[in-house]
C-alpha cells in the first residue's frame, strides 16, 4: 500500500512538473510587450509633460526620438503579423519621423505632434490587440 501511495504520489508530481515546464516553453519571450511597454512610458510622459505645462523642446525631441529607435523593433517584436499589421507600422514611423522633425517646443505644438502618434497606435491596437 505505501509502495503505491509513493507511485501515485511520484506521478501526480512528475505531471505537474511537466505541465509547468510545457507552460514555459510555450509563452516565447516579452520582447513584443517590452517594445510596447517602452512607447507607452514615453507616449504617457509627453502626454504628463503637456498636462504639467513643461514642453521643453530639447526633452520632447528626445523622447520621440526614443520612440522612433523602438519603433523600429516592431518587425522584429512580431514577426509572424500579416502585411496590413507591418502597414501600420510604417504609419507610425513616419508620423514618428514627423514628429522627430518637428520639434514641438511649446505645448500647443507638442500636442498637435502628438495627435497623429496615437492616432496610429489606436488604430493599429484596434485591430490587432
Amino acid at each position: 500500500m505505501r509502495s503505491l501511495l509513493f507511485v501515485v504520489l511520484g506521478l501526480v508530481t512528475g505531471a505537474m512538473g511537466a505541465t509547468f515546464a510545457w507552460s514555459a516553453l510555450h509563452q516565447g519571450t516579452p520582447f513584443h510587450r517590452g517594445v510596447m511597454t517602452v512607447m507607452q512610458h514615453h507616449m504617457g510622459a509627453l502626454r504628463a509633460n503637456v498636462r504639467a505645462g513643461q514642453c521643453d523642446a530639447k526633452a520632447s525631441a528626445e523622447r520621440f526620438a526614443r520612440m522612433r529607435a523602438t519603433a523600429g523593433d516592431v518587425r522584429e517584436a512580431f514577426p509572424e503579423m500579416d502585411a496590413a499589421f507591418y502597414t501600420e507600422a510604417q504609419h507610425l514611423d513616419t508620423a514618428l519621423d514627423r514628429a522627430v522633425a518637428a520639434a514641438p517646443g511649446t505645448c500647443a505644438a507638442l500636442t498637435a505632434a502628438l495627435a497623429p502618434v496615437g492616432d496610429t497606435c489606436q488604430s493599429c491596437h484596434r485591430q490587432y490587440r
